[in-house]
């Protein structure tokens, strides 16, 4: 769940996004610098956090429901115990469900020694491998789709625990930037078409990864670069780095919804600054739909870059017509529909002076299920607008993401049901327009987008998916239930 976005969460009507990964490696206190990364990728994951400890000897792991400063405050930080490596992570459930068993990073201990693992994306074929792990007699702790891989690494009969953990990787499919821990050191990699983000770094003499930039500057560390696509870093204790290419050349397909949303707009992703592309989205919004208006009005947080954008290209004058609190908890928290509708308008007021009389345009980042936007639209009649034009700095979202993104199922998003007229009208704004999907890739730096052989994974605008869905053609095509699994006080 994203800190950077407010309006959260009327019926889930925003895309939460996946989980964020920290390692370290060779740092006098290890645990230190995981606590200070998570904390700057906490924006990504907000149910629950963990951290995994290697002292030379043993590994020690916390892990517990909330948000970083909570879980890992004072005397909870004293008590992980020291050592030069660690690795964390940040979590919103997508596969798995909450729940303090399915808090990562995961640990076993295996014949080889102690294997930790740190999990950002969504395995898509993680419940028909797990049908057969448990027919050979694999017995699961937990539902997370993470666990699927510990044990592929733990029943592979190649013989060094590199070469298992590889096979045990050509086996699933979907999106995965992993973190893992040995006895020997770290290994992180990135699936073959590098769905999700891993950058990697350096802190004096340590070697840091992380699933953005933006954890580097709180750190002080140094940003090396991105991990590619299908590319397997490993870090021993003496510091020495070695890379592995064992899924060979794929053509990359990176989530751009990264750019949209996901990332801090002050992470650098793939060479491009998240902040720099947001604006420049707000650019081709403001040349590809322009309309006659007062004021350009952002939904604060995560609409601010592409309205300044829209707004520098359009000449229309930027004003804050939201003012947000930063002193009230999350909407999806609270108990029951009224109390969650109430909760929005204490968290955000209508700035009536830059509003009444006015033909504003509204510029958010997505629209999900369409119940957040029409609250916002009526916000700015109540507040006295004389036109409301809503701008959206995505295209349409049609699909839902099986790769780490947590978005309603198809049926629900309202891009998939209705056109753009009839989404105007149920949000109740005088127009409504999107960003084209050749505009967004124009955004990140791409002339268009080539369909033969797309630049990103767009499948939520798109359905064009980069890679096979098992699991979900499966409960398409069988209506197969998930195993049952014991519940654990």
């Amino acid at each position: 769940m994203n800190l950077t976005h407010p309006f959260l969460d009327l019926d889930g009507d925003k895309l939460r996004e996946e989980c964020g990964i920290f390692g370290v490696i060779g740092a006098e206190s290890a645990v230190n610098v995981t606590a200070l990364g998570l904390h700057a990728l906490q924006h990504r994951g907000q149910e629950a956090c963990g951290i995994v400890t290697f002292d030379g000897k043993e590994f020690y792991a916390q892990r517990g429901l909330g948000h970083v400063a909570s879980v890992f405050s004072g005397p909870e930080l004293a008590n992980v115990q020291p050592g030069a490596m660690a690795s964390g992570h940040v979590r919103y459930s997508t596969t798995g469900g909450a729940g303090l068993r399915n808090v990562q990073p995961l640990f076993a201990d295996l014949a080889s020694g102690g294997f930790s693992i740190a999990h950002n994306g969504n395995i898509s074929n993680a419940m028909t491998l797990k049908r057969e792990l448990v027919r050979q007699g694999a017995i699961f702790q937990s539902t997370s789709d993470t666990e699927v891989i510990i044990h592929l690494v733990a029943t592979s009969r190649y013989p060094t625990l590199l070469d298992r953990f590889v096979d045990a990787l050509r086996m699933v499919e979907g999106a995965y930037s992993l973190i893992c821990m040995t006895e020997n050191g770290i290994i992180a990699c990135r699936d073959p078409l590098g769905i999700r983000p891993l950058v990697m770094g350096r802190l004096g003499d340590a070697v840091v990864f992380a699933s953005e930039s933006v954890a580097f500057d709180v750190i002080g560390a140094e940003f090396i670069r991105s991990i590619d696509p299908g590319e397997m870093v490993q870090v021993d204790h003496n510091g020495t780095v070695s890379s592995h290419r064992p899924f060979g050349n794929v053509s990359a397909r990176p989530c751009i919804f990264e750019h949209v949303y996901f990332s801090r707009p002050d992470s650098v992703m793939d060479g491009r600054s998240v902040y720099a592309v947001r604006k420049q989205i707000g650019v081709e919004l403001a040349k590809e739909c322009h309309t006659e208006a007062d004021v350009v009005i952002p939904v604060p947080d995560s609409g601010m870059p592409a309205a300044i954008g829209y707004a520098h290209e359009s000449g229309v004058p930027f004003e804050l017509g939201i003012i947000r609190s930063h002193y009230v908890g999350r909407t999806f928290i609270q108990p029951s529909e009224g109390a969650r509708h109430a909760d929005v308008k204490r968290k955000h007021n209508a700035n009536r002076a830059m509003v009444e009389g006015k033909r504003i345009v509204l510029i958010d980042d997505s629209i999900v299920r369409g119940t957040t936007s029409k609250k916002i639209v009526e916000m700015m009649r109540d507040a006295g607008a004389a036109e409301v034009h809503f701008r959206v700095a995505s295209p349409p979202t049609t699909n839902s993401c099986f790769y780490g993104v947590d978005t309603p199922e198809r049926s629900k998003l309202l891009a998939a049901t209705m056109d753009t007229k009839a989404m105007a009208e149920f949000i109740k704004a005088d127009s409504l327009a999107f960003v084209s999907i050749d505009g967004l890739y124009r955004a990140v730096g791409e002339a268009g987008r080539n369909g033969k052989c797309p630049q990103f994974c767009d499948a939520c605008f798109t359905s064009d998916y980069p890679t096979s869905l098992t699991d979900n053609a499966d409960r398409e095509s069988h209506d197969l239930l998930t195993l049952p699994v014991h519940k654990v006080a």
